[in-house]
């Protein structure tokens, strides 16, 4: 479902687009002494405001990669556990040893990593982020912890390359990288988001007030009952928090 505030940041452009088109429509009346109210400046933020709806896209594109790049990788983890578990119980290892896997194994397989659904059209979550990130990072501690212990039996020598020493090694590396990725990904769209935002609602100069006082600077020069006036004062903004 599409975020109504992210549609709403997007009407508010189109909106400032419409603003100028009217704006251009008043020919040599339209003459502005100050520098933000002038065409080219109009035109300077639009671009600016359209790159800028752009970028969250990309960046809520790659979050939302990086999201499903997770949950396939640590997918693994769970039957990988289970079967690492199996093979540790036909070594010599010892019965606290084993008591101990038990355990780890227990955690692992009950440990809920919160799935973050990929967002379609709105705003990342913050809320849910937060526990999501703890549980992927809790299982990651408890794998690594598994994979060390049973690095301590000697006897544990498979046969079957996935269940050897170094491709676990190489998975928790993994493991690392893609949790990391969605991290990383997070933090960036929020950055993005926050440079959309000041360009479109920062006092004074962001897009929502230029585009208010272009309607006062109209207000001006044809009067509140103007045709002209009637006409772009119709053309909606609002502020979204």
């Amino acid at each position: 479902m599409k975020s109504t505030s992210e549609t709403g940041h997007a009407i508010n452009v189109a909106n400032f687009n419409n603003l100028i088109t009217s704006v251009m429509a008043l020919g040599a009346m339209y003459a502005p002494s100050k520098a933000e109210l002038k065409l080219a400046s109009l035109n300077a933020i639009s671009a600016s405001a359209t790159n800028s709806i752009d970028e969250v896209m990309k960046k809520r594109n790659a979050y939302n990669n990086a999201v499903n790049a997770r949950m396939l990788g640590f997918s693994k983890m769970r039957p990988l556990t289970t079967r690492l578990l199996a093979a540790l119980h036909i070594t010599d290892a010892n019965f606290e040893l084993l008591k101990d896997a038990k355990t780890i194994n227990r955690k692992i397989q009950g440990k809920r990593a919160l799935a973050i659904e990929p967002v379609a059209e709105g705003e990342v979550a913050p809320k849910s982020i937060s526990a999501s990130q703890v549980s992927y990072s809790q299982l990651i501690q408890h794998f690594t912890t598994l994979v060390n212990l049973i690095e301590t039996v000697s006897s544990y020598q498979p046969t079957e390359n996935d269940l050897k020493l170094d491709t676990l090694q190489t998975y928790i590396t993994e493991l690392n990288s893609l949790h990391s990725e969605v991290s990383t990904a997070y933090i960036s769209i929020g950055n993005t988001r926050m440079e959309r935002n000041q360009i479109l609602y920062k006092p004074l100069v962001g897009l929502i007030n230029i585009a208010l006082s272009v309607k006062l600077y109209v207000k001006s020069v044809f009067g509140a009952k103007s045709p002209e006036y009637k006409g772009i004062n119709k053309i909606p903004f609002r502020t979204i928090a």
